[in-house]
């Protein structure tokens, strides 16, 4: 879509809404540029980080430690990537909050980040099955808010599919 287009819609958009719905605009653009910054500077660090690690010729993944430095700076990035697109779907969608799914879905990421820098030398059975609980209890209610277009088909309907394309 060219810039024009996209700038006319939006002032269309701006003018049909009501004072909160400009209001909330006005919120998500100012996130969506800071998270931006985050992103950018975020970024920046895990660049500088790996090229000091490549030139220090320490960037070897068998060691635990660089690879939780690494891959935790790489999830931080890919959260905020997630909460920023979570905002613009919020602000080009027809609904005014964010969906219930990218908020459980950063969650996951988070929680995914949190178990691959996690030191396990100092963190007690309770704590690690405490994450683990969670996470699957955010898996359970990702699977249940997913996309509706998104329902698999009965199991009849598919064994009929297959049996077609048997034949």
């Amino acid at each position: 879509m060219k810039l024009r287009e996209e700038l006319s819609r939006e002032r269309q958009r701006w003018s049909a809404s009501t004072f909160y719905a400009r209001f909330e605009r006005v919120v998500v653009y100012l996130l969506t540029a800071l998270i931006a910054l985050v992103i950018a500077i975020a970024t920046w660090q895990l660049a500088l980080t790996v090229l000091a690690l490549i030139k220090s010729n320490q960037l070897n993944p068998a060691h635990f430690e660089v690879f939780q430095a690494v891959f935790g700076a790489v999830f931080t990035v890919l959260i905020a990537l997630e909460f920023k697109n979570s905002l613009l779907v919020t602000l080009h969608a027809r609904e005014s909050i964010v969906q219930v799914r990218s908020v459980v879905l950063i969650a996951l990421l988070a929680l995914v980040r949190k178990f691959i820098i996690i030191d396990l030398n100092t963190v007690g059975a309770t704590m690690l099955a405490s994450i683990a609980a969670a996470t699957v209890g955010l898996g359970l209610v990702y699977r249940l808010v997913r996309d509706p277009n998104h329902r698999e088909k009965p199991v009849s309907a598919t064994a009929e599919a297959e049996d077609q394309d048997q034949d």
